[in-house]
């Protein structure tokens, strides 16, 4: 099956809060953030968002210049429905609602202040596949912006929603990237999921540094 309907699937199946990476607060994205200097007048890029409660918590934090992108449009729809239901129409209007697939869209250079992904980068297992990812990273962020990417911990699942995965420690999720990214935090979160599974994570935020050579 190809990702875009297996994503669309799941969503199909599962309520927003059933799914295993549901949280009510992205708690731990929006501290890393802060704790680096995030400034309200930042542009936010969400990869693999879909659903995610991040865009609730960054509107009300005061930020306004915010992009969702998913495969699936029915998570990107669950997101402004629940805006909606929150009194916060002006946030699901106002969001860019992205539809696409990360390695292949094209997206303005150095465009975002922020790229955050919890939980995309661990399903490219194919290294083509991480390299135009973060051919992206390094097109899409301005220097100087930050990068915050969560995957599967070294001693989390094997697969995630079904799907094959690559898990990483601090170090290989940092030396992924490369020396450009200069590590600026590193945390493991063990994440509950909504039947009391433990998932464990690794989160690596870097600062992107200018363009070598």
């Amino acid at each position: 099956m190809d990702p875009q309907q297996h994503w669309r699937d799941v969503y199909t199946r599962k309520a927003e809060d059933q799914v295993s990476w549901y949280q009510p607060h992205a708690a731990l994205s929006v501290a890393m953030l802060q704790q680096a200097g995030l400034l309200a007048d930042a542009a936010v890029l969400d990869v693999g968002g879909g659903a995610s409660t991040l865009v609730d918590d960054l509107w009300q934090a005061g930020l306004r210049d915010l992009t969702v992108l998913d495969l699936a449009p029915e998570a990107l729809a669950v997101a402004q429905q629940r805006l909606r239901a929150q009194g916060l129409a002006a946030a699901a209007e106002a969001v860019h609602w992205l539809v696409a697939d990360i390695t292949a869209v094209t997206l303005a250079g150095h465009r975002y202040d922020v790229w955050h992904d919890r939980a995309v980068f661990h399903f490219l297992t194919d290294p083509d596949q991480r390299a135009r990812y973060l051919a992206q990273v390094a097109r899409a962020v301005r220097p100087g912006g930050l990068v915050l990417v969560a995957t599967f911990a070294e001693d989390g699942p094997e697969k995630g929603s079904g799907l094959e995965v690559c898990r990483y420690s601090a170090a290989d999720l940092h030396a992924t990237f490369g020396d450009r990214y200069r590590l600026l935090s590193h945390e493991r979160q063990t994440h509950a999921t909504p039947w009391g599974a433990e998932l464990h994570f690794t989160w690596c935020l870097c600062k992107l540094g200018a363009q070598q050579g």
